[in-house]
């Protein structure tokens, strides 16, 4: 079959399934964009929350993968969150993903995703990847500016959810009581 058909195949008889991947430490605003935009292309989405031993991460994957489950209601059956610690593109075909979405922000965002797709297109030519530009209200947020913005004080209202900022608040209130500043976060 020609691998650039698959997913038109598979959408003419069963539902698409698509994995959003990433180590999401925490889930923005910016992810869950990428998640509701991928819905009106795909008809369930898995947020793979990768281990990645290259990474320290603030939250646990326990606690990254209650945070993006609290993101979405119990009734919402086409995403569903998952950990995998191997490669990505052989976790998609595991679970009859036709696709790997990926989100970009910026250029300097494509070269590294471009060299990705092309290798998990070698291992796995019947999984696309499929890029969606980032909403331009979130094109200047990743988790890691996040953290550093929580870290030192910062208001991160309204660039991630309320239990998200409460759980970054969490996580540096040490350092707030420690300082005697208030939390901006």
């Amino acid at each position: 079959m020609d691998p650039i058909s698959n997913c038109r195949q598979t959408i003419a008889t069963e539902p698409t399934t698509a994995v959003y991947p990433g180590t999401f430490d925490p889930i923005t605003n910016g992810h869950l964009d990428i998640v509701e935009r991928a819905l009106q292309l795909f008809d369930r989405v898995i947020i793979a929350v990768a281990v990645n031993v290259g990474k320290q991460p603030l939250f646990p994957l326990d606690e990254r993968i209650d945070l993006i489950k609290q993101c979405f209601g119990p009734g919402d059956d086409r995403v569903s969150v998952d950990a995998t610690d191997g490669l990505i593109v052989d976790y998609a075909e595991q679970q009859g993903a036709c696709a790997i979405v990926r989100g970009l922000r910026a250029v300097s965002d494509f070269d590294y995703e471009f060299q990705l797709a092309l290798m998990n297109r070698k291992l796995a030519r019947r999984v696309d990847t499929v890029f969606l530009m980032t909403g331009f209200r979130w094109i200047y947020i990743s988790s890691s500016i996040i953290k550093d913005a929580a870290r030192h004080h910062g208001d991160i209202s309204g660039l991630v959810p309320d239990h998200v900022r409460q759980a970054l608040q969490k996580k540096y209130h040490a350092d707030n009581k420690k300082s005697g500043r208030r939390p901006g976060v």
